[in-house]
């Protein structure tokens, strides 16, 4: 794979990410996404929004959501 350097980016990539790809960083052992924005992005309302999604499109729509909030409090 490759990096993803934004929340941007991670929603596009959930937006087209194979189911098989999705599941193999998001599982019940580990979830690499959560991992990166609580850990790095330090986006902790994401980070807890993301467990309740059941698959990559759920989740490119929260990640889709949050950015559109977040652009939404900077106007």
């Amino acid at each position: 794979g490759h990096s993803l350097c934004n929340l941007k980016e991670l929603g596009d990539e959930l937006t087209t990410m194979s189911d098989e790809n999705y599941v193999f960083h998001a599982n019940a052992k580990k979830n690499d996404f959560i991992n990166w924005i609580r850990d790095v992005i330090k986006d902790e309302k994401l980070a807890n929004d993301l467990k309740k999604a059941m698959n990559h499109a759920h989740a490119a729509r929260l990640v889709t959501s949050r950015i559109a909030a977040l652009y939404k409090r900077l106007a």
